[in-house]
Parts: C-alpha cells; structure tokens; sequence
C-alpha cells in the first residue's frame, strides 16, 4: 500500500522522482522520501505529504541522475521520519519497498548478529540491511539482491540503489505490482504505470518472482529461478491526461462524473455484437460450458459489487453463485468443487486478500477463474484463465466510484453470457437487456444531474455523528456501499441493513438525530421497503429517500425524496449507486476533510 520509483537517467531525475510520486500518493501519504546518488548517498525524508518532502529537496538544492523515491502508507513502525523510506543500510545501500515481510523478526535477529544496528521499526530495514550483507561481499548489487529477495518470505516490491554502483538500479518483485519504463538512454521502474506516464509510455511489466538490473541502455531479468527471463516492452493506453484533475475540487468528484463516459467504454462493442462468450476471453466458451455455480471472491468495494451479482445470476441465469471475502475464504475448510467459476474483483488487480484467496482457490483444484479488473496486465487477471477488464480508466481517489459501477456491469454481462449458454433467456430478453444497457449511461448521467439536490441534503448530514442505510434485494448491496463511502471519507459512522432487519434490533437506534437513508426504486419490494419507512418515522426518525420516478411517494414531514427521472430494472443497482455516493461526497464536504485521501486508507491494499 505505499508507492515506488526509480530513474536512471543523464538529466537531473529529482523533478522525475517528486512527479511520480506525487501521482502515487493516492496509494500512501503518512511520509515520502528520495535518496540520490550524487557523488554521496543523499537523502531527504518527511512525515506528511509529497509536498513537504518536496519543500526540503528544493531547500537543499537536491540533483543527480539516478536515484528512488518512496510514499508510504505505514504497516510496521508509526508515523514517523526514522520510519520513511528510503531505508540506508551503513550510508551505502538504499532501498524503496512496499509489501509486507513476513519473516522479518528472524531476519532482524539474524542481522543483528551479523553487526548490524537497527534505526527503524520497520520490516524494509531487514532488506537493506541484507543486501548490504551480500553486495559486502560481491561487489556486484544485481546479485545481491537475487540472494537476498530469496530469503524474504511475504509480499514486496523493492528498489535499491548502491553508493557504489551508480549506473545501476535493482528491482524485485512477489505477489505486489513493479514495472519497468523504457526510455531513450535511461530507464525508470515504478509501482504504476501513472508515475512514468510524462517521461515514457513503453513499460516492461514485472512477473511474480522476478528480479532486474536497471541500467540506461538496457535491462536485464531473471525469474524466480534465476534464470534469464525475456519480458515484452508494452506500449500503455493510459494517458498522462487521464491522472490531471482537471476542473474539479477532487479527484473522487471527477471519478464521479466520469462514470457515464466510464460506463460506455466499458460496453464498447458490446452493444453492437451481442452476448457472447468472447467478452470474457477466447477459452471463455469452453470454460463457462463446464460451470454448475459461481463463487466470487472481493473484498471492500468490490464484495458489495458481488452481492449484486450474485442476485444476478441466481435470478437470470439460475446459476448458485456464493459471495466471500478473500481474506476470510482463504483461511477457512472449503469444499471444492471442480465445476465451479471462481471469478476474483479487484479495481486494482493487486488486492492482496483477493489474491491470496484465487491462489488458495486454485490449490483446491478449481481450475475455472475469471478476473474482473480495471487494470491491465496487473497480478491478478495474469493468474486467471478468463478476464474481463472494466475500462474505467485511472481511479486515483481512494473510494471508489467509477470502478464500482463498471464492475456491475462486467458482472451483469457474465450474467447474461451464462444466462444464455444455459437457455434462460426468453426470445426478445436479450435485446432487451441490450437496450438497457445502451441507455444506461444517460440514466447515469440523469442520476448526476440530482447533485444540487443532493448537496442540500448533505448540509444536514455533515453535522451528524451516525446514519442508517437501508435496503432491500438488489438495493441492499447499495445501501452496504453507500455506508462505506460515508464513512471512509466523511468519518460520519454509518451501517446499513436490508430494510425488514431494521425491526430485529437496529429500530433501537433510531431517533431524531439518526438520519436514515432508504434506496426505495419502483421494484417488487417497494410496499414492503414503506412498511419499514413506517417504522422510522413511528420512532421519530427522519428518512432520506433515494426513489424514481415510478415510486409513488411524496416529501413530507420528515420524509425527504429525490428521484432518479426513470426507474431503469434490475440494472436499477448501477443508477442508485451514484446518489449515495455525491451524497458521501458532499457530506465530506461539509465536515471539511480530505476527500480524495481519508485518514488511515490507502487506495491499492497489498497488505493483510
């Protein structure tokens, strides 16, 4: 959860290295810090943003030609400057990592014996410190980082620069995200591809378990096994442009706005060819062919997006679909089943506990895996057979949006492509589906056009300290997510229910200070969710109704209503999933704090 850099090149690479980082601050921003071989090792670290790191670099003038650069986001150790990396081994080896190193307590008493003095809490030390040992004794720092990353046990993704070797940057990387960009007489490694994006779009992505030697005219890889490893240079769609925020106040409230656009790129194609296996990959036939039931594995965000699916693919395609999160799946006793579909979502791809789980998934022998993702050739998708990436472009606020509703619907056409391989559509259904998915993103745009309404409301939710989202069938993932989005960025506490559990204990809650939001569409639950808005307003509560058009319900005391124009089906869950999230925007807002970079967070969750 913290982001890497590093450039090799024959002008000052400072200005490169403060760039990079400042585009992956969204993975980390407790410190930053770079370190510069010019002539010494050099090294300026600071608690807090990229910016006041920034601020001294300056202050001391600080250039040269090749050099890493880290924003961390802390696991071991606090908050502090002893803690920010770079960590320096003896002023001699510096190393950038994110990740997590498991056996790093007998590493540390292992090194200590060795001679060696810890200055820091944290895990990374054991990694300079292990290099040093073995580059004390070659001279030569590729190899040394080929003998130390074998003794490390978890996650990582490092960067080490040597004093004495200042031609030459190393990298590695397990079960964490590293690519390389390939420049004209210099190169550069990252942690994402948006860190390089103004000096090169032609990047070499790192394979589990490789190690490389970055020089300026080239590059070298080993795999896992220290063997040479040829690894293709590819050209990235992603555009500089993409990561500006350009007119707005935040990143998140541009994620928002960019869902119509988001949505429609996702479905390029797919409108005009129809429902076919081929969405899903050129194997996707064969593989679905041999499904019986589905179990989707996510966590955050992305778990609530399986909830829907779920729903989904129980009620179109009569498939049983079974909903875990990853962290929780992989340390349990499963009973396998061969003929199940394991499909993993992650935004990122490099979700740790949804990775470790498609791993323990494909120990139990299931063989059939699909990838949903909105990242090319990250970890995840690389270990399944079948992928569909969401084509929601850069989400660099740590709440996601964009990703969320392009992820429902990848899950809706997974829905449809097995609904009809298994003869559930009825003639017509297909089309129509088709048509609903064309108008989709203008019923989004419909939705995002309800903002000035939704900001009114905002302005009394920024003064509460707790909320209550309710929901009910396919809104009920919805109400999850518009919880979680109120309290990961506006630290307002709020939990949601599906609306017939409120009378089993969370009616407790309600009173006059305890706003309680209901997405309330015209579905056939829509008489039992006002039997339950009944009941909040018997106890003196005040609702905040999300409906449509069609829900046949006016604003009265206590009752507040904003309508999406139509009421759009079962893809209703996509629609409602923006009002909830400009209402945690707004409210963040109000409350006045930092909204695309709330306390404790991190964007990509590479860590347990």
């Amino acid at each position: 959860m913290c982001g890497i850099v590093g450039a090799l090149a024959q002008r000052n690479i400072v200005p490169i290295l403060i760039d990079g980082l400042k585009r992956l601050e969204y993975r980390g921003y407790d410190s930053a810090g770079i370190a510069i071989l010019n002539g010494g090792l050099q090294r300026v670290r600071r608690v807090g943003r990229v910016a006041e790191m920034e601020a001294e670099a300056r202050a001391q003038n600080l250039s040269g030609v090749v050099g890493i650069g880290h924003t961390r986001w802390a696991t071991h150790g606090g908050v502090t400057e002893f803690n920010a990396h770079p960590i320096v081994s003896r002023g001699e080896i510096a190393v950038v990592h994110n990740g997590i190193i498991e056996n790093h307590e007998e590493q540390r008493a292992r090194l200590k014996g060795l001679g060696y003095a810890f200055e820091s809490q944290t895990d990374t030390e054991v990694i300079a410190h292990l290099i040093h040992h073995y580059y004390s004794r070659s001279g030569e720092l590729f190899a040394a980082t080929q003998k130390a990353v074998a003794e490390l046990e978890g996650a990582y993704a490092i960067g080490v620069v040597a004093l004495s070797s200042p031609e030459t940057l190393c990298c590695a990387r397990k079960g964490c995200p590293l690519l390389i960009g390939v420049g004209e007489h210099e190169n550069f490694f990252a942690s994402d591809v948006s860190a390089l994006l103004p000096v090169t779009r032609r990047v070499i992505y790192l394979e589990e378990g490789d190690v490389a030697k970055v020089e300026r005219e080239g590059v070298t890889v080993v795999d896992r096994e220290g063997k040479p490893a040829q690894r293709p240079v590819r050209v990235s769609e992603a555009s500089a442009d993409a990561v500006e925020l350009g007119p707005y106040r935040h990143y998140m409230q541009k994620e928002i706005h960019e869902q119509p656009r988001a949505l429609s790129d996702t479905l390029e194609g797919v409108i005009d060819e129809g429902i076919h296996p081929g969405l899903f990959g050129p194997e996707a036939a064969a593989v679905l062919q041999q499904v019986d039931r589905v179990l989707i594995l996510a966590a955050g965000t992305s778990h609530y997006a399986g909830l829907v699916g779920r729903l989904w693919l129980e009620s179109i395609a009569k498939i049983p679909c079974a909903v875990e999160l990853g962290h929780e799946y992989r340390y349990r006793e499963s009973i396998p089943n061969p003929k199940q579909l394991i499909v993993t979502i992650s935004q990122s791809g490099e979700t740790l506990d949804t990775m470790e789980a498609l791993k323990r998934a494909k120990e139990l022998g299931h063989a059939h895996t699909l990838s949903i993702c909105n990242v090319q050739e990250s970890a995840i998708p690389r270990a399944s057979k079948l992928v569909f990436y969401t084509r929601a472009g850069a989400e660099i606020g740590v709440a996601s949006t964009k990703a969320f509703t392009t992820q429902l619907v990848a899950l809706f056409l997974l829905t449809l492509v097995l609904a009809k391989q298994r003869g559930q559509l009825k003639p017509g259904q297909e089309h129509a589906h088709l048509e609903a998915l064309r108008h989709l993103p203008g019923s989004v745009q419909h939705a995002l056009n309800l903002e000035p309404q939704i900001q009114a409301w905002a302005e009394r939710f920024g003064t509460k300290q707790h909320a209550l989202f309710l929901g009910r069938g396919l809104h009920y993932p919805i109400a999850l997510e518009g919880a979680l989005k109120l309290k990961e960025i506006s630290y307002i506490h709020a939990e949601a229910y599906p609306a017939g559990e409120l009378k089993h204990g969370p009616l407790a809650l309600v009173d006059r200070d305890m706003p309680v939001v209901v997405i309330a569409p015209n579905d056939a639950l829509l008489e039992k969710v006002k039997s339950n808005m009944q009941e909040v307003r018997a106890r003196g509560g005040e609702l905040y109704v999300f409906a449509d058009a069609d829900s046949r319900f006016e604003s009265s005391e206590g009752v507040h209503v904003i309508r999406t124009p139509r009421h759009v089906g079962v893809l209703s869950p996509v629609v409602h999933a923006v009002p909830v999230q400009l209402l945690a925007y707004h409210a963040a807002l109000r409350k006045g704090t930092d909204v695309d970079k709330p306390r404790n967070l991190a964007k990509s969750v590479t860590v347990e």
